[in-house]
């Protein structure tokens, strides 16, 4: 197996995506959304999330990060992917007012028993493909790119409009999770990469 995506430097930044399964759009209500952001901040004071940009969309996420302490990358990740999926199944399991309850745990269900290492559900594509940003540059692009999903998607005209991303951190307006923001070289001061 190749080293193409893996988690090969443990002081690294990293980038990196994942979506649910068959792309299911969960998160268009707040509770949803609302597990996976506190399940973000647990990851920052537990397990040495450092968090440098995120976006979570309606069916994936995007986020660039490092980590510090013993937790590794991949340690990291397993445990926010695990911990969400069961708290997010949960929530869609017993909310009354879900009105794609069936058509949504129906998709877990049948994703679960296609893998053998799932016991009932899988609420992740186990797929992330770690990108390592190794330059200033790189770093830019994908911080730029997780930015503008919203503006892309048609959802916002503007970046810092969209309220579930670091978008606004990056304009120095306090965001909706603590963010360690990275510093734009001067190279590239005032310049954003189009999508």
């Amino acid at each position: 197996m190749g080293t193409k995506y893996k988690f090969m430097d443990s002081d690294g930044i990293y980038f990196v995506s994942f979506a649910t399964v068959s792309w299911v759009d969960v998160f268009t209500r707040p509770l949803y959304n609302e597990i996976f952001i506190d399940s973000l901040r647990y990851c920052q004071e537990k397990k040495g999330l450092n968090l440098h940009a995120w976006c979570l969309m309606s069916n994936h996420v995007h986020l660039v990060f490092s980590r510090s302490g013993r937790y590794s990358h991949s340690d990291i990740l397993r445990d926010l992917k695990k911990f969400t999926s069961k708290k997010l199944i949960e929530a869609i399991e017993s909310n009354p007012s879900e009105s794609k309850k069936e058509w949504m745990m129906n998709i877990f269900r049948c994703a679960g028993q296609n893998q053998g290492n799932n016991k009932d559900y899988q609420f992740w594509q186990q797929d992330n493909h770690p990108i390592e940003l190794f330059s200033p540059l790189v770093t830019f692009q994908k911080i730029d790119y997780v930015h503008y999903n919203p503006v892309t998607a048609g959802i916002v005209s503007e970046a810092d409009h969209y309220l579930l991303s670091s978008a606004r951190d990056y304009l120095g307006i306090k965001g909706v999770l603590e963010i360690e923001v990275l510093e734009r070289p001067m190279s590239l001061e005032g310049y954003v990469f189009s999508y």
